[in-house]
């Protein structure tokens, strides 16, 4: 592998503390709207980045360039780097420890050679299904196709580890002329897992609904919520309640809570980076084996996520989330969810008990408001529907939901069976695709604000 061969080069460069990094892109992403493509980009990037320990502090530097003049120009810019802030004030970086990881780059279970094609012609036979669908409704069709494959590596000494990964990503909004939407996408290692007419056909069925749209007020209602707006919830608290750096200080919606119940019983949540079912990983930004680590079992909170500096913090050790080399400033997150599935069979099935209440297809503009409270806020989109009498029966204005995450699965009252792998997949910056396994459910007493 390219990137193996270079991240050990560049290591030599700053030996023998040198941490050094490198990943290399190929990409291919076609946007859509009203029923035509927009804009297709191809990405074939490689960027090294090194990374040196100095009293504690890191020093980091990147380029693009991977010749070995290049390569040592970028060591001493991070060893500078380093020295600099360690005259401001030593820290408490213990310094890099990478795991040396079997055989030489396979790619294993997250990588598939069709999808590593890049081939265009998929992506036009999706759009032409997803206009087609669409055409037939009166719609127009809105949206993102994309793949990618990677290459990660890292060394650092005699020791390396490198993997090849593949993601394909397809979101579809349909719109009718009244102005109402509908959502559907799909997340996967492999781009035959990427259904273009069906998820059409969902976000089509969304948009069509008859009905003026009703208005609720404020207030707390029962929600049904899809998996891609669990998918979101999930997303915002892996980053408030299982940030080890956020923990370790005092900062963490977890801080004082291990062991203690935090969620319902039917709430198993866990990071699986080697699960086939995410998009897997094998090891973080600091070349630390990734391994199954349970967050929340059976709504009991059970730990957090650490790289190398929240574990010096903390007296623990990493447990393979760091998200750059040394740590990100804003500390190591989860991003391989896992939520277990319940005993419902269905979103229709999680409707039934429900007198009056509120159909959530995905969330738009969420945010984290208290971290320490898990409290965010989001405005639904794209398929928002009112629930009477245990089935839905018109469409909703769309409406602001402000409410706490935990308490949100403290009040979760039943989880469906099946499992969806969901993510964002916008890739605006760098790309670093991952996903949430999760299913639909409902819980109780939701508080909307507007």
């Amino acid at each position: 592998m390219i990137a193996q061969e270079v991240a050990g080069r560049a290591a030599a460069r700053g030996a023998p503390d040198a941490f050094a990094r490198v990943t290399r892109e190929h990409s291919l992403m076609l946007r859509f709207a009203a029923g035509r493509p927009t804009q297709s980009t191809a990405i074939d990037d490689l960027t090294v980045e090194i990374a040196i320990p100095f009293r504690g502090q890191v020093g980091r530097a990147s380029t693009n360039a991977v010749d070995d003049r290049a390569l040592a120009n970028c060591a001493e810019r991070a060893r500078l780097a380093a020295e600099a802030a360690a005259a401001v004030g030593e820290s408490n970086f213990p310094g890099f420890d990478p795991t040396p990881l079997p055989g030489a780059g396979d790619p294993g279970f997250g990588f598939d050679p069709r999808t590593a094609e890049l081939d265009p012609e998929v992506g036009a036979a999706a759009l032409a299904d997803a206009f087609a669908v669409a055409g037939e409704q009166g719609l127009e069709a809105h949206g993102i196709w994309t793949v990618a494959q990677q290459e990660e590596a890292w060394a650092m000494g005699d020791r390396s580890g490198a993997e090849r990964r593949t993601d394909a990503f397809m979101k579809v909004i349909c719109i009718a002329p009244s102005g109402r939407s509908g959502y559907a996408s799909r997340t996967a290692i492999t781009v035959a897992d990427i259904p273009a007419r069906e998820l059409a056909e969902q976000a089509a069925r969304k948009a069509v609904v008859d009905g003026e749209p009703a208005r609720l007020g404020p207030g707390e209602y029962t929600v049904v919520f899809e998996p891609a707006a669990v998918g979101w919830l999930l997303d915002l608290l892996a980053g408030s309640a299982f940030n080890g750096l956020a923990h370790a200080e005092g900062r963490g919606a977890l801080d004082g809570r291990l062991g203690q119940r935090v969620a319902v019983p039917l709430v198993n949540l866990s990071d699986s980076p080697r699960s086939a079912r995410t998009l897997p990983r094998s090891f973080d930004a600091e070349g630390t084996r990734k391994a199954p680590i349970p967050l929340i079992q059976d709504g009991v909170a059970h730990s957090v996520a650490h790289d190398r500096r929240s574990a010096a913090i903390a007296g623990a050790t990493s447990t393979g989330h760091a998200l750059a080399p040394g740590g990100s400033p804003s500390g190591p997150s989860p991003t391989n969810l896992v939520l277990a599935g319940g005993g419902a069979s269905d979103e229709t099935e999680l409707c039934g008990p429900v007198e009056r209440g509120v159909y959530v297809t995905r969330l738009w503009y969420a945010n984290v408001v208290r971290p320490k409270e898990t409290l965010i806020t989001a405005v639904t989109r794209d398929g928002t529907f009112l629930i009477e009498n245990g089935r839905i029966t018109r469409p909703l204005r769309d409406l602001r939901l402000t409410d706490s995450v935990l308490g949100i699965l403290s009040r979760t009252q039943a989880i469906a069976r099946h499992q969806q792998l969901t993510s964002d997949g916008e890739f605006y910056g760098r790309r670093f695709a991952y996903g949430i396994v999760c299913p639909a459910l409902r819980a109780g007493a939701v508080r909307f604000t507007a």
